[in-house]
């Protein structure tokens, strides 16, 4: 049974699939912070957003599912995703409302 304590924590974001390795730490090194009372915050590239999470599960697997909004280049923005952890690493996807998808993969920091 997956819970909310084994995602808490700093995670550094190493890879996106829409997105290349320049344009993550262009302002600040990307990352995803996931706090105990299933809040946390994310930036990679011009984006940020706050995230609202909860265990989730999806094609029958559990997982933390998040909504989020946030900001591109100071523009409004929001949308949803999915993540599962492994050990030190986490894996999932991120998605803008009416727009980009992406596959990500962040490690424990």
């Amino acid at each position: 049974m997956m819970t909310l304590k084994q995602f808490v924590g700093n995670w550094r974001l190493v890879e996106m699939s829409a997105w290349d390795a320049d344009y993550l730490d262009g302002v600040v090194p990307a990352g995803i912070v996931i706090r105990k009372n299933g809040t946390g915050s994310f930036q990679f590239g011009c984006v940020q957003g706050e995230l609202d999470c909860s265990i989730d599960t999806i094609g029958g697997a559990q997982c933390l599912g998040f909504s989020w909004e946030g900001s591109d280049d100071a523009h409004p923005v929001s949308g949803r995703g999915w993540l599962t952890v492994s050990g030190m690493e986490l894996t999932g996807k991120i998605c803008f409302h009416l727009g980009d998808e992406s596959d990500l993969k962040a490690v424990r920091t």
